[in-house]
């Protein structure tokens, strides 16, 4: 049986909370995001500093690990953050037309493909730019300051 469509007025405190609750996700997406970025970074920088003292160049593309694993980390926050944002624009759209049910009122649930959001996510230049410049970075290290 499908929910009724319930007619709610778009100041009530049930509809503010539903609202406030997907925006405090959509923002813990986009700082798990951030946070990603910085602990790569300061990962990289101790492996290179690590791996300089030690004398052992041959080893500091073990820095690439956390750039590929925290680019995909950092992919999935981001298409995490789109879908939240796609729920958040599918329920406005749903109580401007007056079609909101019960169930969407108290779901708060990603909307959309998280693989296609989290491959579009990859190819977008906040995550590709940001970590082939890591990438790019560990290969210079290596060539020029630690041999």
């Amino acid at each position: 049986m499908e929910d009724p469509v319930v007619n709610i007025d778009p100041a009530s405190p049930s509809i503010q909370t539903h609202l406030g609750i997907l925006q405090n996700v959509i923002q813990r997406m986009a700082v798990n995001s951030s946070s990603s970025k910085a602990w790569c970074v300061t990962l990289v920088a101790a492996v290179l500093v690590i791996v300089a003292d030690k004398g052992k160049p041959e080893y500091a593309y073990i820095a690439m690990l956390p750039t590929v694993v925290f680019a995909a980390l950092d992919a999935y926050y981001l298409a995490l953050e789109k879908a939240f944002r796609n729920s958040y624009n599918d329920f406005i759209a749903k109580l401007h037309s007056k079609v909101l049910t019960e169930t969407d009122l108290y779901s708060v649930a990603p909307k959309g493909n998280l693989s296609y959001l989290q491959w579009e996510s990859l190819k977008s230049f906040s995550v590709w730019g940001f970590y082939l410049s890591l990438a790019v970075l560990i290969f210079v290290t290596k060539t020029v300051a630690i041999g």
